[in-house]
């Protein structure tokens, strides 16, 4: 019996059965290549929903962190996410790879462009000393708190910090472990801001005319990371970060990123604390007049986590952020601050988890965002989305959102 190679790879990582003896004759017949290139390869993935109400009447300026714009007052589906990988033989000159493929409101926002194409690189294993890793291609920004998968963060909001950090680069990227207590990762990327895949696409293209970016420019990415080891008690596992980017943004000839974070664990069973601190500071522009100021932004918060028992947690977050000019062409995920005298913004968010069905996370969550700057009003407004005055200071939402982990 003869089988087309994609029926073949299909049966390679479990999507398709097929008997025993068929897949021995096949073998035989055509080889084990395929087979064995596929056999080491894992799928995974998401699919994120949610449901939103925002109390009171007016949605037409949502408070500008990432992904809130668009899904007030309604269902939502939030991304649908497929990983293909292969994982690192540690130890050896081991290869393997990462494409990652996300559909849907979140998605679109990540990518920057109408391609869906959210990570895609070549991951080579070099062992020397306990072992460099080196990844070519698109990779997630290794800045922040926060992540872009959801269900990885203790909120499903996006805090401020994470709403101005890129979410992905194009570059190569090395990995590399002193000590159990104190890793490195160190790279180059084309851009510090995200940007679509497409040449012809201003967000990753070096020489389109009218984007003002400098061809020969490049960006330069840094995260240093401190764990507490084991002998440190209920501190085990803490853990300190900073890191420093600096490099061709949008409009800018430079711009520069840092960023320090903490997770602490602590002596009470199931409670742990964490802290975050994000700038961006624009250092200088290509063209003077272009309409671009420079400016920065900076955002500070605190997180609490505590674990109730096995399927429920509570999570809470309190944040402040203040900018002047940066526009959302120059930040790294498309949220802009200040909307007219909007420049300054506190935030409280709790979140409670349960989860009840296998592979499902199911969460209920409060958000309060207040204009802190004064001078107008922020929020709200009936009519179309940004083509109308604010006539709130005050935001208020309330979800519900579910996802599906495979």
């Amino acid at each position: 019996m003869k089988i087309n190679k994609w029926t073949l790879g299909l049966a390679a990582v479990g999507l398709v059965s097929l008997a025993p003896a068929v897949l021995a004759q096949t073998a035989t017949q055509q080889g084990t290549p395929l087979l064995t290139s596929l056999s080491a390869t894992t799928i995974s993935g998401y699919v994120d929903t949610s449901a939103v109400w925002n109390p009171g009447t007016g949605n037409a300026n949502p408070a500008p962190y990432a992904f809130n714009a668009g899904k007030q007052d309604g269902f939502n589906l939030d991304a649908v996410d497929i990983k293909l990988s292969k994982p690192l033989e540690e130890g050896k000159w081991s290869a393997g790879y990462v494409a990652e493929i996300s559909a849907g409101t979140d998605a679109v926002a990540i990518d920057g462009s109408a391609y869906p194409v959210r990570q895609a690189y070549v991951d080579l294993e070099v062992p020397v000393g306990n072992g460099l890793e080196l990844k070519m291609g698109r990779w997630d920004n290794i800045l922040g708190y926060e992540t872009s998968d959801a269900m990885n963060n203790p909120n499903w909001t996006r805090s401020y910090g994470y709403s101005f950090e890129p979410t992905e680069h194009t570059g190569l990227l090395a990995s590399y472990k002193f000590a159990d207590w104190m890793g490195l990762q160190a790279g180059v990327a084309d851009m510090l801001n995200t940007g679509g895949l497409s040449k012809s696409y201003g967000g990753n293209d070096r020489s389109l005319p009218g984007t003002y970016q400098n061809e020969g420019k490049k960006t330069l990415v840094s995260l240093l990371t401190l764990t507490a080891p084991d002998s440190w008690g209920f501190l085990k596992g803490s853990a300190l970060y900073a890191g420093f980017d600096i490099g061709q943004g949008w409009a800018s000839a430079s711009t520069e990123e840092f960023y320090a974070g903490a997770t602490v664990n602590t002596p009470l069973t199931g409670l742990s604390l964490g802290a975050s601190y994000d700038e961006i500071q624009d250092v200088a522009l290509v063209n003077a007049g272009t309409g671009y100021d420079a400016g920065y932004f900076q955002a500070i918060a605190g997180y609490a986590s505590y674990k109730i028992n096995a399927k429920s947690s509570l999570n809470g977050r309190i944040e402040y952020a203040d900018g002047t000019a940066l526009s959302n062409a120059e930040t790294g995920n498309g949220a802009a601050l200040p909307y007219g005298t909007f420049d300054k913004v506190i935030a409280l968010t709790g979140t409670f988890e349960y989860d009840l069905w296998a592979n499902v996370i199911s969460r209920i969550e409060v958000r309060w965002d207040k204009n802190a700057g004064g001078g107008g009003y922020a929020f709200g407004g009936i009519g179309s989305p940004g083509t109308v005055a604010p006539t709130s200071n005050n935001e208020i939402l309330i979800a519900a959102n579910v996802i599906y982990k495979f």
